[in-house]
Order: C-alpha cells, then sequence, then structure tokens
C-alpha cells in the first residue's frame, strides 16, 4: 500500500507539473495616456500590461492623484476642503495650519535636503521668486519693456527666506511661517516629490511596467515587458533643439534604466529675456540671480523626488563643487550641459549612456 501510495503521489506531481507546463505565458500589450495642466505640464503614462482595462485603471489613477497633490502643493489658488501651499503663506505670522499628510512630508524632505546639501534649494525663498515671477509674466506679455527686479528689491525680499522660521509639527500635522513676509514655494521638489508618491501606490495596485513622463521628470517602473528589452531607454533633451523634432535632433542623449527617475532642470524650460539677455527661473539664493554655470543639469537616482530637488541645487553650484556632491551621494548620478554646449557627466553616468555604449538589451 505504501508502494503504491506513492507512485500515486509521483503521478499527481507529474500531472501538476504537465498542467502548469501547458499554461501560457502572459502576454503583454503596450498602451499609453496623456493628460494635461498637473504641475503646469503634460504628463504621459506608457506601460504594458495584459489588458487595456487594466492599462486604463492604472492610467486613471495616476492622473486623479497627480490632479489631487498638484492642488495640495499649490501656491496661487485655493480649494474647497483643502488646506494647501497657499493656505500656509495666506496665514504666514498669524498661526499654525493643518495640512495632509503629504504636504508635511514634502516640507520635512525639503527642510532635510537642504541642510545635506549645500543649501541652494530653499522653499522659503518664496518671496524673492514671487518678483521674479512678476517680472517674468510682464516681460512675457510685453517683451519690449521687459525689466529685471533691482538688487535692493530682491535682497529686501531676502530678508523674509528663514527656512528655520518654516515650524512644522508632525504630531498635529501643523505648519507655521513665523515671519509674516515669508512664502513657500516648493516648485522645485514638488513635481517630483508627488510623482515618486504616485509610483508607489500605483505600483502596489499591480502596475509592475511603465514610464511616466512630466515635463523634466521621468520615473520608470519595472522593465519593459516587451520581450525585447531589458532596460527601459530614457532620451534626454538637446537644450538647443525644439522639444518636438521629426529628425530626433532634439535628443541629446539616451540612457538605460529600470525603477530610476531621471530628472532634468535647464534654462530653456520658463524664461523670458530682456535686451537680448534670457531670464530664467532658476535662481541662485547667494546672488539673487538667475543660475549663470549651465544650459542642464539631468540627474539619475532612484527617488524622483530627489532628483528633482537634486537637478536644481547643482544647476546653481559651480561644476566642481556639484561633483564633489555627487560623487558624496549612493545611487546618484549626473549630467551636466555647459554653456559652451561641452558635456559632462559622472563615472557612474557613462556606464548607463548610449554614446558610451549602453543599450536596452544588457
Amino acid at each position: 500500500m505504501k508502494k503504491k501510495g506513492i507512485i500515486f503521489l509521483l503521478f499527481i506531481i507529474l500531472l501538476s507539473n504537465i498542467i502548469i507546463g501547458c499554461q501560457k505565458e502572459p502576454v503583454y500589450e503596450k498602451y499609453s495616456y496623456t493628460f494635461y495642466d498637473t504641475f503646469d505640464t503634460i504628463t504621459t503614462v506608457v506601460g504594458y500590461t495584459e489588458t487595456e482595462e487594466e492599462f486604463q485603471e492604472y492610467a486613471t489613477f495616476i492622473e486623479n492623484r497627480m490632479t489631487e497633490l498638484d492642488k495640495l502643493f499649490d501656491k496661487y489658488h485655493t480649494y474647497p476642503d483643502m488646506n494647501n501651499v497657499k493656505t500656509i503663506n495666506d496665514y504666514a505670522g498669524i498661526k499654525p495650519i493643518k495640512v495632509q499628510k503629504e504636504l508635511i512630508d514634502l516640507i520635512q524632505f525639503s527642510k532635510e535636503w537642504y541642510q545635506k546639501t549645500n543649501q541652494q534649494t530653499n522653499i522659503a525663498l518664496g518671496a524673492v521668486l514671487d518678483i521674479w515671477s512678476k517680472y517674468r509674466e510682464e516681460g512675457k506679455e510685453d517683451p519690449k519693456n521687459a525689466k529685471i527686479p533691482s538688487m535692493e528689491e530682491l535682497k529686501k525680499a531676502n530678508q523674509h527666506t528663514n527656512l528655520d522660521k518654516v515650524i512644522v509639527n508632525t504630531k498635529n500635522n501643523t505648519v507655521f511661517l513665523k515671519d509674516s513676509e515669508m512664502s513657500l514655494d516648493v516648485g522645485a521638489v514638488a513635481k517630483g516629490f508627488a510623482l515618486e508618491l504616485v509610483v508607489d501606490e500605483v505600483s502596489k495596485k499591480g502596475f509592475t511596467s511603465g514610464v511616466i513622463s512630466a515635463g523634466g521628470n521621468v520615473r520608470t517602473i519595472g522593465k519593459p515587458l516587451d520581450g525585447v528589452r531589458d532596460r527601459w531607454g530614457v532620451g534626454i533633451q538637446n537644450p538647443d533643439k525644439a522639444l518636438f523634432e521629426k529628425d530626433g535632433s532634439n535628443i541629446l542623449e539616451t540612457i538605460f534604466v529600470n525603477d530610476t527617475s531621471v530628472v532634468t532642470s535647464g534654462d530653456y524650460q520658463r524664461y523670458y529675456v530682456v535686451n537680448g539677455k534670457v531670464m530664467h527661473h532658476l535662481i541662485d539664493p547667494d546672488t539673487l540671480m538667475p543660475g549663470k554655470y549651465y544650459t542642464s543639469v539631468t540627474i539619475v537616482t532612484n527617488d524622483s523626488g530627489l532628483g528633482d530637488f537634486l537637478s536644481t541645487t547643482l544647476f546653481l553650484l559651480p561644476f566642481e563643487e556639484g561633483k564633489k556632491l555627487v560623487n558624496s551621494l549612493e545611487g546618484v548620478e549626473a549630467l551636466w550641459v555647459m554653456k559652451n554646449g561641452e558635456i559632462k557627466f559622472s563615472d557612474g553616468m557613462k556606464q548607463i549612456m548610449k554614446s558610451q555604449g549602453a543599450s536596452g538589451r544588457d
């Protein structure tokens, strides 16, 4: 009886192996979805799923969540039943404002990395950035009379940019600006921080192969399930070319990555022109003027929020200082496009660049 039992058990195991072996491998199709008006940019989702219905569910979740976070991090508008960055600014010097945990986490993240790095990306620089924004909008509306803010005006505003006066109470989820003249501007980090939150959430829902591109922020999820490539190819824009060039000349470099963020900051994204000189939106907190070292800086790291923060920071640092910072951070690589068009990059970046022999099939 024991022998028959063993034979029967072996038969069951063999039968189950045959059934498993006959099961078809999942077939994944590529789908894409584009939405507008979140974080002042176009967002495109590309992914591989078994059905279009499944992909659409993920894409809709991404759009809805990005829309919600865009409102939460907004400094210009108020929304019903929501305290956001504008609410905090409106009550500067008056009282603490209770906000959602995502906003608390964003502010804490920004304060922490401000101290860890070279203190170039300051979310409390709002008073200075507001002045530049005003002059930029006026200059775009009336180019012939475009002007640069006076240093006197900028220095006066800069007296109200002390990050230590941004008081966060994590127990009560409140934020208080001690200086009534100060304001928060989280534009240097908000989009990347939001994107990382959304990727974490949609991945837990089962989205395992995709790319989300939101302006200068690209976040890859898993690897492409096309049966051909092992890594995603992400193009870095050529600063001297229009975004959509049919001949492909708008792609300066292609890098190959998985589960990684690729974030670019450049002087060609938001700017106005004064007497033939481009005045872009990345303001150096030391000079209170637009950063002068590069045309663009690209950061590659696993966290899109950190990539956003560091791309601004490195854009405002001299090359040797910026390279030293990159080398001190684990899992961070960078590519700099100098004003003369020369390209410089960190040692680890070389290994994932197409021009240096990397490919998506490695």
